[in-house]
């Protein structure tokens, strides 16, 4: 027996660093062209339409750039790490349309970033390069990047945050590497301190690291365990985390003086007692069933293969442990999130698709990943493991919210993609959204199938079409002419009586700009040179009514003669 040994052939050094150039150019297009599909989207949007949460990020962003607060106290907390981020802009600029626009923009380029990212970890996932590009750039239009990339939330950036964390997760792993681990630790971290969700990132986070070091099996497998990455790793996060800390106790103190919306006791109850477990359960359930039925069935192919990747002992130790971290970063915070959710009497407090929506993309990727590398049985029993998925948790939704769903109040902006499978944007049918997500589901597999010996970019092609329909349906109206509902008032001290409801002095808050609206008890005070009143409430004397709101929007204002 003879053994040939191949020589290959050299690879010149312009040649590589050509294709090297190639690739990074295509990437900066493709960001490019998705920054400019989110621009066009979110062309019209001049304020916040989210509130109270856009209102109380950029407030806590204005504070921090060296502007004025406003007074939240009994609100919900708003975290420093996504605001941090958002200072420069009010850096450059206080006029608050402005500075939402741009706040718009570094949404948009935050979001359009994920294709880069899911590129990275599909190739580390062992697609080739021409198969990643594509199905990177596909990826990047989930609507989970679609739909807050131009609002100012922290849904803008998690998704990236997520994909960042797992492909430095990866390398921490595979190549034992302390710069990816501290990478890791830092965005976990960082995480943490943009959203409560975070949390359970940076514990998902700690947890694999000493997972990983003190296992049998060494980070990375005939090198030994080196403690440099584990230590880069634990001293980033800790680091950060510290920040992060501080950079919320300065917030609270600024910015809740009388205490955040304390939903600790609540938190406890759910955890101890049999009805606050049913609660947090069937919650947990149905976000996983929004998961699902929001990426077309994907994060539920996804979810099967982590599941058999996670059990399956030949596969690479890299993938083995990004499976298991994601699953549990998952199921926690769905878990979490819902156990520390109140009752506000709405539909979304049962099924809900904004808390997982950080773990959407990557769910989406791993399905992808699933369709385009697995063989005919195994894309079959995968699909029938996603159906048999949200089939279970919709049928756990159903159950315990029983009628509430139809009672409760439907809130369209927590049901874009349910909206988009049913186009019905007054209600929730879990069957009727579950149907038309099966058949997307159904479409994808099918395509996986006949592809199978001939490439698999059929799969994404079918994806491609379907989020863009859901895109096109996410299209502006041009706004309709007519005054502004709020209008900024003059300059000068602005109060607002305190029967004013929220949903007018939260974002009255942001489009006064120049001073901190105070609130007062009876008259207001002397030194201010408007107040927000009730609608109907006489002036007292030297102030004056301006005949600004009305009876529909509950509120008026009066000015102050000795500021004319």
């Amino acid at each position: 027996m003879t053994t040939a040994f191949m020589t290959p052939a050299p690879v010149h050094a312009p040649a590589r660093h050509t294709g090297r150039a190639r690739l990074w150019w295509l990437l900066a297009a493709g960001w490019a062209a998705h920054v400019a599909l989110r621009l066009w989207l979110y062309r019209y949007h001049t304020g916040p339409v989210a509130n109270p949460d856009e209102t109380g990020y950029l407030l806590a962003a204005r504070w921090l750039a060296g502007g004025p607060g406003a007074d939240l106290t009994g609100s919900t907390f708003y975290q420093g790490g996504y605001p941090l981020l958002l200072v420069p802009i009010f850096w450059l600029t206080s006029d608050p349309v402005l500075a939402y626009r741009l706040v718009a923009g570094a949404g948009s380029m935050a979001a359009a970033s994920a294709y880069p990212l899911a590129y990275l970890l599909l190739r580390r996932m062992g697609l080739g390069r021409r198969a990643a590009l594509i199905t990177a750039f596909v990826a990047a239009l989930s609507p989970a990047l679609v739909v807050f990339s131009g609002l100012a939330l922290t849904d803008a950036i998690l998704p990236v945050l997520v994909l960042a964390w797992l492909v430095a997760l990866h390398d921490l792993v595979a190549y034992r590497s302390a710069r990816a681990g501290a990478v890791a630790g830092a965005l976990a971290a960082f995480a943490m301190a943009t959203h409560l969700r975070g949390s359970v990132v940076l514990a998902v986070c700690v947890l694999v690291v000493v997972v990983v070091w003190t296992g049998r099996r060494a980070v990375a497998p005939g090198r030994g365990r080196a403690a440099g990455p584990v230590v880069a790793a634990l001293a980033s996060a800790a680091v950060v985390a510290v920040a992060g800390k501080a950079l919320n106790g300065a917030l609270g103190a600024a910015l809740y003086p009388g205490g955040p919306r304390d939903l600790s006791g609540l938190l406890v109850s759910r955890l101890t007692s049999l009805e606050g477990q049913a609660w947090a359960l069937s919650g947990a359930a149905g976000q996983l069933w929004y998961l699902v039925a929001g990426t077309w069935g994907l994060a539920g192919v996804g979810l099967a293969g982590a599941a058999a990747t996670l059990v399956r002992r030949s596969a690479p130790y890299a993938h083995r442990v990004l499976a298991g971290a994601l699953l549990l970063t998952t199921v926690g915070i769905a878990y979490a999130s819902s156990a520390a959710l109140p009752d506000e009497h709405r539909v979304g407090n049962y099924v809900y698709g904004r808390y997982l929506a950080c773990v959407a993309v990557a769910w989406t990727l791993a399905g992808l990943i699933v369709l385009v590398k697995g063989g005919r049985l195994a894309v079959v029993r995968h699909a029938l493991a996603a159906a048999g998925l949200l089939a279970l948790t919709g049928g756990v939704a159903a159950w315990y919210a029983g009628d509430r769903l139809e009672r409760y109040a439907f809130i369209a902006f927590d049901f874009p993609e349910v909206i988009f499978l049913t186009g019905e944007n007054g209600a929730l049918d879990l069957v009727a959204a579950s149907v038309p997500a099966l058949v997307l589901l159904a479409c994808l597999t099918g395509a996986a199938f006949l592809t199978v010996r001939r490439g698999r970019l059929l799969v994404v092609g079918v994806l491609a079409l379907i989020d863009i329909a859901f895109t096109a349906g996410q299209a502006p109206a041009r706004p309709s002419g007519g005054p502004d509902w709020l209008p900024a008032p003059p300059p000068g001290r602005v109060a607002v009586d305190r029967r004013v409801k929220w949903n007018i002095w939260v974002p009255l808050a942001y489009r006064v700009s120049w001073t901190r609206i105070e609130f007062y008890n009876g008259r207001p005070p002397s030194g201010a040179c408007t107040a927000v009143v009730p609608y109907g409430t006489a002036p007292p004397p030297g102030w004056a009514a301006t005949g600004r709101g009305g009876a529909q929007m509950g509120w008026t204002t009066w000015s102050n003669g000795r500021c004319r």
